[in-house]
């Protein structure tokens, strides 16, 4: 089988039978999201919304306007030539009072169409800001929101995908915004239009909306098709951003070079994006060859028509005005009917990516503050506890810690020592609430964490992970974004900068505080792993905080440095609760109590003497170590 017949079959199978397949009531459960986005646009900006739908409700009944005038202006015309001529002169014509109607009537027509030109051009004035305004709102909202939501979410890979589509749609839905409005613009010119056809053939617009109805279809089937496609294609659409990512970035551009991957990359690229396009173009190929078989269908429907309202004027029935705006208004009716169904059918089929968008901001938070929350204990004056504490990753069957139980105490220095995946970071996440315990529960001052206000509760705690962000913004930036509640304070900004050994680099800094970090904007300049770190560490100090947490902060730091950080940190960590995680023993030894972790389970507890006095599991691991630097 093909790449693309598996790609086919498999999604086939995951949309439990053909693409198009999509239930009824399914579809049009999302147009409920219409309203969602009304409202969402609204609150955008309600001047906004109210000039754009004002603009169009006048510009609707401007096309009825127009076809009248210029069947009136025929009318008058003809009326005029079949009476004497006044003169053979310009002069005589107007000197006798007949071209007065006829001028009138012209300025009449050249105003309506001056006023449509700038109705159309306010309103899409209207449209262009409010799009711009909408897609900043939405793209603000989805970040506060994701802000808000759990850590489990991150790392789903089928969050990762909801995420991605609702990223997309925060981006790609604003042309909705023009097409919502135009689609009343063109109900109510409709409705003009088919006013006054309905005075000489009613039964002409019946047939127009009969002769719609296979486009209609059609266009909803392709659309819901493409919809399925592009949702299901989610995973396949991720791994190209990364392919992207990875092949052409500067974090990455040493190894791809050293390795010579690029060629490997975009193979790789290639095969994935092949298998997306072929689905593409055959439903893309479909598309066009049935939309072409009913386009002509309706053509020839109009046809027809237009053929019967000549033929009751060459009869006599109806005048050369007539005939003007009843082929014009038939005309345009076809235009709008067809624009209208096919137009409600797509935004029916946007709907259905409305809700990629608003079904992420339907996804709730669990690690959620309590109704009555109790304050931080500030400070911490007995002590932490885990009481029989058991912690499984959402859809695992491991247990990441299991019945831990160990206190740490008020001003202790806390080190956790144990080979990867043992649970040490897991310890962090739980003691921060990124995660809430499956067993057991966490206690600060006798205060369970889930009693504690969510953001009072991280605002006394300071945490450096090894996999600390490098924002591409100023030094101070950087550092204030430790205490960002505070705003950029330069004093403490500094102060953290001194305390963490920061100072030093940013000093050799061209702007100093102000220079712009990374290579990613103009003027950046990038630092080294192990500067970069004691930027992150300064962010631990700006927070001031009851319990600080270093995991892993110094991996990229030299022995040399790494021994200057950790004495001024234990100076300035004096009196407050740390808890440190590190791989090098001559770190792990300066704290007060090591506990060794292996399979979320503690097997040794101690100081680094009684532990290597006890020769068992530390021992053996800070022997090894040691061995390496004789």
């Amino acid at each position: 089988m093909s790449s693309s017949e598996n790609f086919a079959a498999r999604l086939a199978l995951r949309s439990g039978g053909g693409n198009e397949n999509v239930p009824l009531g399914q579809r049009l459960a999302t147009l409920k999201h219409l309203k969602r986005l009304f409202q969402q646009i609204w609150r955008t900006s309600r001047s906004l919304t109210a000039t754009a739908i004002g603009l169009r409700l006048l510009r609707a009944v401007q096309p009825l306007l127009l076809l009248y005038v210029g069947k009136l202006i025929i009318d008058e015309v003809v009326l005029q030539t079949g009476m004497p001529s006044p003169g053979p002169g310009f002069s005589d014509w107007l000197a006798s009072g007949r071209l007065t109607t006829v001028a009138e009537l012209l300025a009449l027509e050249f105003a309506l169409v001056l006023a449509g030109d700038l109705l159309s051009r306010g309103a899409s004035l209207a449209d262009s800001l409010l799009a711009e305004l909408h897609s900043n709102t939405v793209s603000m909202e989805l970040m506060q929101h994701a802000a808000g939501l759990d850590l489990r979410h991150f790392e789903s890979s089928e969050y990762q995908d909801r995420l991605e589509r609702a990223r997309r749609q925060a981006a790609g839905r604003n042309q909705l915004l023009s097409q919502i409005f135009a689609q009343g613009q063109s109900i109510i010119t409709i409705l003009t239009l088919a006013a006054g056809l309905l005075f000489y053939a009613p039964w002409l617009i019946l047939l127009l909306l009969i002769s719609l109805i296979p486009s209609v279809i059609s266009e909803s089937k392709f659309n819901t098709r493409s919809y399925r496609l592009n949702r299901l294609r989610s995973p396949e659409r991720r791994e190209l951003e990364y392919l992207r990512y990875i092949g052409a970035s500067a974090e990455t551009a040493k190894e791809i070079k050293l390795f010579g991957l690029g060629s490997f990359l975009v193979a790789r690229f290639r095969r994935l994006a092949e298998t997306i396009l072929i689905e593409n173009r055959r439903l893309a190929t479909q598309r066009a060859f049935w939309g072409g078989v009913f386009a002509a269908l309706s053509s020839a429907t109009y046809y027809g028509a237009y053929a019967y309202i000549v033929w009751r004027t060459v009869d006599g029935e109806f005048t050369l005005g007539d005939l003007t705006f009843l082929a014009g208004s038939f005309l345009r009716l076809h235009g709008l009917f067809e624009q209208l169904l096919i137009g409600v059918t797509q935004i029916a089929g946007q709907s259905l990516y409305l809700d990629d968008l608003f079904s992420f901001f339907d996804i709730k938070p669990t690690i959620v503050a309590p109704a009555v929350p109790k304050p931080f204990p500030a400070p911490i004056r007995e002590a932490i506890v885990f009481e029989g504490v058991g912690f499984r990753y959402p859809d695992t069957e491991r247990w990441a810690v299991r019945d831990l139980s160990f206190t740490l105490k008020a001003g202790e220095a806390l080190a956790l020592v144990g080979e990867n995946g043992a649970g040490k970071t897991t310890i962090v996440k739980l003691l921060t609430r990124l995660y809430d315990p499956d067993e057991g529960r966490i206690l600060i001052d006798g205060i369970d964490l889930r009693d504690i206000d969510l953001a009072e509760l991280r605002t006394h705690i300071g945490v450096i992970f090894q996999d600390f962000i490098r924002y591409s913004m100023t030094a101070a930036e950087n550092i204030g974004v430790g205490r960002i509640e505070a705003g950029i304070d330069r004093e403490q900004i500094v102060a953290a900068a001194e305390q963490s050994l920061a100072a030093g680099v940013i000093d050799r800094l061209p702007l100093g505080y102000e220079q712009p970090l990374g290579k990613l904007f103009a003027n950046g300049r990038d630092l080294s792993g192990g500067e970069w770190q004691k930027v992150a560490i300064a962010r631990a100090y700006m927070r001031q905080a009851e319990l600080i947490i270093l995991d892993e902060p110094t991996a990229a730091l030299d022995a040399k440095a790494e021994a200057e950080v950790f004495q001024r940190f234990k100076g300035l960590a004096a009196g407050k609760t740390t808890v440190l995680i590190s791989h090098r023993f001559s770190t792990v030894r300066m704290a007060d109590r090591i506990l060794v972790i292996a399979d979320g389970r503690i097997l040794e507890s101690g100081t680094h003497d009684e532990l290597v006095a006890s020769k068992g599991v530390y021992a053996d691991l800070f022997e090894l170590q040691a061995a390496g630097y004789r």
